[in-house]
């Protein structure tokens, strides 16, 4: 069994155990009580700086990636995110992504890599309330480290940037976008420097059953090779519950609709959990 398998069957079981547990935990009565709660909840998880600490895992398949779109690359990210209350005013929200990488066929030559890829870290600070116009909206800085455990999995550079992000939670609706730029500051001098502008909009909309449905891009301009990668995703989730544990539950497909001559073609896919913890 090849890396993907594994991570697909990992993920299929962590799926049925929800599932499984999601009647077992509550009675009729006791639905009807929490079906708001759930609907708030994952409607709250639209929200890259809410008050909620949470660790999602996501997984992404790309493939056609290199000269002769031979290459597929399965990346698992673990995002944990993490509030902190500074004072009755502000938060501080961290936001980690933790890659672990399996790729094939990328590089001519070098067969397959897996392993730890580049962590970045931003960090918001966010107002406790909305603006007056029920705007919701963080700003501070990035981070980027050279965590990779092989060459070929990272950029093998120190980088580091301003982060921001805006959204508006209108009904059922969430809609706004976050943005970032990277610029590199040390690091190995034989490799191309990071000067990246991310940009990802999104809107969502979730229902009362606790269905979220949400469209996105997470666009990347590479200002060293003036290169756009631009992925348009689709996804559906479902908040369910793993003991006394709320889980988020997402499945979604994208496409590339433009990027570099070596990067990812077609479509690509996704699956997630978002685990909500205790605070």
């Amino acid at each position: 069994m090849n890396y993907r398998s594994a991570y697909c069957v990992l993920f299929v079981f962590f799926f049925l155990l929800a599932v499984g547990n999601l009647h077992a935990q509550l009675d009729d009565d006791e639905w009807e009580d929490t079906a708001d709660f759930n609907a708030d909840l994952a409607q709250e998880l639209t929200n890259p700086v809410a008050d909620l600490m949470t660790i999602p895992i996501q997984m992404n398949f790309d493939s056609n990636i290199g000269l002769q779109d031979q290459g597929e690359k399965l990346q698992t990210n673990f995002q944990p995110v993490i509030p902190f209350g500074l004072n009755e005013e502000w938060n501080l929200v961290s936001r980690t992504i933790i890659p672990v990488t399996y790729q094939n066929d990328i590089f001519p030559g070098a067969d397959s890599q897996f392993g730890l890829g580049d962590i970045s870290m931003s960090l918001f600070f966010s107002p406790r309330e909305p603006t007056s116009t029920g705007i919701i909206w963080g700003a501070g800085p990035i981070f980027y480290f050279p965590s990779a455990t092989d060459s070929l999995l990272g950029a093998k550079k120190w980088g580091a940037g301003p982060t921001a992000l805006a959204l508006r939670m209108q009904g059922a609706w969430t809609y706004g976008a976050l943005l970032n730029h990277i610029w590199s500051f040390a690091g190995d001098d034989d490799r191309m420097d990071i000067n990246n502008t991310f940009m990802q909009p999104f809107v969502a909309y979730t229902t009362p059953t606790a269905w979220t449905f949400s469209l996105q891009s997470e666009t990347t301009y590479n200002w060293e090779i003036e290169k756009w990668s631009v992925p348009v995703n689709l996804a559906v989730a479902k908040l369910v519950w793993l003991g006394p544990l709320p889980v988020s539950l997402q499945a979604g497909v994208g496409y590339w609709l433009e990027s570099p001559e070596a990067g990812a073609e077609g479509f690509r896919f996704r699956l997630q959990a978002n685990f909500v913890l205790p605070k």
